[in-house]
């Protein structure tokens, strides 16, 4: 999807399920190069990068069959140290084969990953941690290369890194003896890692608190249902707000989205929960007062973008900090042009609420500030186009389809 053509003005009304976590299920996915065996996962979103990864593990010699939502894996064949370079350049995530290959052939070279452009996101904290373990780690040729068999111990994270923490995690998978990680990231993700590795026979303590232990041991293959997307179930609600939508989400765990439901009943959404499902119904939003980014369980860098698209007419001022990546405010050009009124400061933004919103030309430059980019044309008076609309297709699958399910005027444009 190149072109994403949006008439707005129409509030978002009807139902919808959650697909599943685009940041869960690529570690996953990720794990299956570790484990010799045979692999069912189910409720795993139809997304670009889903089909990358896909095509990364082929090329290592991993049999990956299904479509839709569920991947049929088979990794009991002889499996390669180092993936193609081209589809590996396309994603961040492509470092955790790091950890995976380490573990099972205690050696990898990995191309250095691509992903979206979110200002430096060094991988010192994954390469030093790996050290730690005993693996030799040098950077050649635009590679990365690991070698040595894990040795047990424990490794102190400086910084709650999920990506981090998930190589950890994986490469422990084939360490000597036990692995504690002091200072793990606390996301879901971790805790649904560590779920589909629990199903495959590892033994984890402690995924979702700051301290993680790995006893490695015998492994084999499992079935296992990917958790739901928060970041997509924000995104959503985030479009549903800003339009005076009436949403209703279903297979959901709406404890996962607590901050940012915290910060749009602020707004004035009403919210009604159930155990797995919500509807918010929005009318005039106020500003919800200050808005941090930070590590789980703080509110999430990846809510961020449609958070503040949300909040763009919204009665007052609202105050958000970036704390977790120095250059995540690169959709803000996009929308001051829809006549978003936004000022940053270092990683302050000061958003004052406008009365209307116009349509627009604007283009997309990384995932979550597409997102933002619709969320603004939504509640925008007239047509708005948005180019390099392909980033949308990196998280959100039929993205444009599910919107004119909710009533939406969209279309995709070449």
């Amino acid at each position: 999807m190149e072109i994403l053509r949006i008439t707005g003005g129409r509030p978002l009304r009807g139902t919808l399920a959650v697909q599943g976590s685009k940041n869960a299920v690529l570690p996953i996915l990720a794990a299956t190069a570790a484990i010799p065996g045979r692999f069912t996962l189910s409720n795993c979103p139809s997304i670009r990068d889903v089909a990358v990864t896909r095509t990364i593990l082929e090329g290592l010699g991993l049999s990956v069959a299904g479509r839709d939502e569920v991947l049929s894996i088979d990794s009991t064949g002889p499996v390669g140290s180092g993936p193609d370079p081209v589809p590996a350049g396309q994603l961040r995530s492509s470092v955790l084969l790091l950890g995976a290959l380490l573990a099972r052939l205690g050696e990898a070279a990995i191309p250095l990953p691509g992903g979206c452009v979110l200002g430096a996101r060094p991988l010192d904290l994954h390469l030093r941690s790996l050290e730690a373990l005993g693996v030799q780690v040098r950077c050649e040729n635009g590679r990365l290369l690991c070698r040595g068999r894990p040795s047990g111990g424990a490794v102190l994270l400086r910084y709650p890194s999920v990506g981090a923490t998930e190589n950890l995690i994986l490469a422990a998978l084939g360490a000597a003896g036990p692995v504690l990680i002091l200072g793990a990231a606390r996301e879901p993700e971790i805790c649904d890692l560590a779920a589909f590795l629990t199903a495959c026979g590892a033994e984890i303590r402690g995924a979702g608190t700051s301290c993680v232990r790995v006893l490695p041991g015998p492994l084999h293959g499992a079935a296992h249902r990917i958790l739901p997307d928060r970041i997509e179930a924000a995104t959503w609600l985030c479009a549903a707000a800003a339009t005076g939508g009436d949403l209703s989400l279903s297979a959901l765990l709406p404890d996962q989205l607590r901050p940012v439901l915290n910060v749009l009943s602020r707004a004035g959404c009403e919210i009604t929960e159930a155990k797995d499902r919500l509807r918010l119904r929005a009318d005039a939003l106020r500003a919800p007062g200050p808005i941090v980014t930070g590590p789980c369980p703080a509110f999430p860098t990846d809510a961020q973008a449609p958070v503040m698209a949300a909040l763009l007419r919204a009665a007052g001022i609202t105050v958000i900090e970036e704390t977790v990546f120095s250059d995540r405010f690169r959709h803000v050009p996009g929308l001051r042009a829809f006549g978003a009124d936004v000022e940053i400061t270092g990683r302050i933004a000061r958003i004052r609420g406008v009365d209307r919103l116009h349509g627009a030309a604007a283009a997309a430059t990384d995932l979550r500030g597409a997102a933002a980019l619709v969320i603004a044309a939504l509640a925008a008076e007239g047509e708005s186009r948005i180019t390099d609309a392909r980033h949308l297709d990196r998280g959100y699958a039929r993205f444009a389809e599910r919107l004119r399910a909710l009533g939406a005027d969209a279309a995709e444009v070449g």
